[in-house]
C-alpha cells in the first residue's frame, strides 16, 4: 500500500494531462462550500457505502479531505472492498490550497 498517497503536484499533472479519474471530496457540504478541487464529487465520509457503483466503475479515484486523514481512512477502506485504483491526496485540501491553488480558501 506504499502507492495509497498521491501528492498535489502529481494530481495537478494528471488532472491537466485529462487522465481519466475521480476526484471524491469526502468532508462535510459545509467545508465543501468553503473551497473544494475543480471538477471534484462530494461524496460525505459516512455515505461512502452508498456510493460503491460510483467507485467500481472508476478506473483511478484521488480522495481528500481537509488534512488527509479521512481520506487516508477513505482510500483504505475502499481497496479492501476492491477498489484498488483508490488513493488519498496527501496532507487534504490545505496542502493543494497551499502548494498549486491559493484560490481555494483555508479554514
Amino acid at each position: 500500500m506504499s502507492d495509497i498517497e498521491i501528492g498535489p503536484k502529481e494530481l495537478k499533472e494528471k488532472l491537466d494531462q485529462g487522465a481519466g479519474l475521480l476526484v471524491i471530496d469526502v468532508r462535510e457540504p459545509w467545508e465543501h462550500q468553503i473551497g473544494a478541487i475543480e471538477g471534484a464529487k462530494l461524496v460525505p465520509l459516512n455515505t461512502l457505502p452508498a456510493n460503491m457503483e460510483l467507485f467500481h466503475q472508476a478506473d483511478e479515484v484521488v480522495i481528500y479531505c481537509h488534512h488527509g486523514m479521512r481520506s487516508l481512512n477513505a482510500a483504505t477502506w475502499l481497496r479492501s472492498q476492491g477498489v484498488d485504483g483508490a488513493r488519498s491526496l496527501a496532507g487534504g485540501i490545505e496542502r493543494w490550497s497551499t502548494e498549486i491553488d491559493p484560490r481555494v480558501a483555508r479554514y
